[in-house]
This record gives structure tokens, C-alpha cells and sequence, in this order.
């Protein structure tokens, strides 16, 4: 699959009651196709992957089939801490329809490096499409090193990209600069695409795309078009809506800034409350204030 652009991490929009808001998903679907973007991702923890059973999960991947209706490819995330158990969710889900599957390293037990390889080594061993590893340590507890990734990316073909969002950018040009050829780097960070798109990144997968595809889009035609002052501007445009996107935790932030744009509602599932007041306010003061027409 080639991961080049803006893929955007789907949050699971909720009723003020905690179900499921099919009727916001299709708003959501549209707002990110129509904004631009390149592919989805379905299931990725900004979905609140761990706090829907099952039965959800599979109704999630219906509804937003339907509202995708074959506009933009699909990623799935399906990962964990528990190898066999995210094997077995491999092999038994029907991946017909996605391109990649999007896995967090395990998170908890905090593996050694050996552990983490062996966890995508089986994981790679048993997926019928290609992988896409997802280093976030800040949620994990544990980092997948360049070393251990570079070593996975050289003895599995279908392991073809890494979501970068360790927040280092040493270990991504480490990572850019020794990958074989088929490897994509990804951005996992809205803080960081645009130094990551510099050092030599395909793309990112955004949380803010959810509700502003648009600007993000806009600053990777100037990157394209080597207009970088007008990146950079952007870039800080961008980033204090960024910041207060991620202070009281993801999806809190973007679910707020959705429902400032009429797109869903705040609600989210526990252990996550819904943002404050505060955060609310500041986040619709921001968008206002940004026009972000560079």
C-alpha cells in the first residue's frame, strides 16, 4: 500500500448516552474524504479500540464501509499485548477490504527488544496483508528502537512502514536513513509532520485530520511545491490547536473540537471523560482566532 499523504486516525463518535453514534459516522467519513485525505484508519487506538467489544468493533468497520462507500483506502488497527490473542483477531477478521493492518507494539508488559521483534515476527508470520508498526512509547511504556524495527523490516516483506511517534526525531532519520527501499516512515505525531515530512517522511496518520483535513493537506502541497515559508507558517498555525488537542488526552481534545464543528458529539468512554469546560473554550477560541488561510 503506498501510505504517501494523510491518512487520519478515525475516532468513534458516541451518543451523550456512551452508545455508538452510527448517524454522526458518515458526517465524519465525509468530512475527512471531502477535505482531502488519502486513506482512513479504522480501529487505531484513537477510536477508543479497547473500550469497544467485539460486536462493536465489527458494527464500527460496517458502518464506516458504508460511509466510505470505496472513496478511500483503509487501514485497520489491531493490536495489543497479548501475541496470540492479536494473531488470532488477525487470522478471524475479514480483511478483504483493508490494504494494512496498524499495530501498537504491545503496551503494559513492557517487553525487551527481543520481545517486541518476536511479537511482529509472529505477528508478520500469520497476516494475510502487510503490517505498519506503531511506535509510541509515551502510551506504551516501551519504545521499539530503530535497530529492532530496521531488523523486522529486513526479515519481513510484509512489515512496510512504521508510525513514527516516539517524539525522537534522531530514531526516525535513523530509521529513514537505513530502511530498505520498500519501508515508509510514517509521521505519528500532528506536532511533528512537518519536520518529519522534511527528514524525509511519506506522510502522516493525524488525530486533527478528523476535523481539519484541509490545512493539513494544504501544507503538504507546499512542502511538494517547495514552498516552505508558507509550510512553516502553517506548521504554527496548526500547532497550538495541536497542543490542546493532546492536554487532557486522545480523543478528548479532538472529540471537543468536533463538536465545536458540529461534526459529533464530546462524549467519550471511561476511563476518558468528556473535555472541560476550560479546554473547551479554548479550543473554539483558537479556531476561531486561526483562520488558516496561508
Amino acid at each position: 500500500m503506498n501510505l504517501k499523504g494523510l491518512g487520519v486516525a478515525l475516532i468513534t463518535p458516541f451518543t451523550s448516552e456512551g452508545a455508538i453514534d452510527f448517524d454522526a459516522i458518515p458526517s465524519v467519513v465525509n468530512n475527512i474524504s471531502s477535505g482531502g485525505a488519502d486513506y482512513l484508519v479504522v480501529l487505531g487506538t484513537t477510536a477508543e479500540v479497547s473500550c469497544l467489544s467485539p460486536t462493536e468493533k465489527k458494527d464500527v468497520i460496517a458502518a464506516v464501509l458504508k460511509a466510505n462507500n470505496g472513496k478511500l483506502p483503509l487501514v485497520i488497527g489491531i493490536g495489543g499485548n497479548n501475541t496470540a490473542a492479536v494473531m488470532e483477531e488477525i487470522m478471524h477478521t475479514d480483511l478483504s477490504q483493508f490494504q494494512a493492518i496498524l499495530s501498537v507494539s504491545p503496551y503494559y508488559n513492557k517487553p525487551s527488544q527481543e520481545g517486541i521483534y518476536q511479537h511482529y515476527a509472529h505477528l508478520a508470520q500469520v497476516s494475510p496483508i502487510p503490517l505498519i508498526v506503531y511506535n509510541v512509547p509515551s502510551r506504551t511504556g516501551t519504545a521499539v528502537s530503530s535497530e529492532t524495527f530496521l531488523r523486522l523490516a529486513h526479515d519481513y516483506d510484509n512489515i512496510i512502514a512504521i508510525k513514527e511517534a516516539s517524539g525522537d526525531m534522531a530514531q526516525a532519520e535513523e530509521i529513514l536513513k537505513k530502511c530498505p527501499s520498500h519501508i515508509q516512515v510514517i509521521s505519528g505525531d500532528d506536532a511533528l509532520t512537518l519536520p518529519m515530512l522534511l527528514a524525509g517522511a511519506v506522510g502522516t496518520i493525524s488525530v486533527l485530520g478528523n476535523a481539519l483535513p484541509q490545512p493539513i493537506k494544504r501544507m503538504f502541497h507546499y512542502v511538494e511545491n517547495g514552498e516552505l515559508e508558507k509550510a512553516y507558517r502553517l506548521h504554527y498555525q496548526l500547532l497550538d490547536m495541536v497542543h490542546l488537542l493532546f492536554e487532557e488526552g486522545n480523543p478528548v481534545g479532538i472529540k471537543a473540537l468536533m463538536k465545536s464543528l458540529s461534526l459529533c458529539s464530546h462524549s467519550v468512554r471511561l476511563p476518558l471523560v468528556p473535555a472541560t469546560k476550560r479546554l473547551s473554550e479554548r479550543i473554539e477560541s483558537v479556531l476561531e482566532a486561526t483562520l488558516f488561510t496561508v
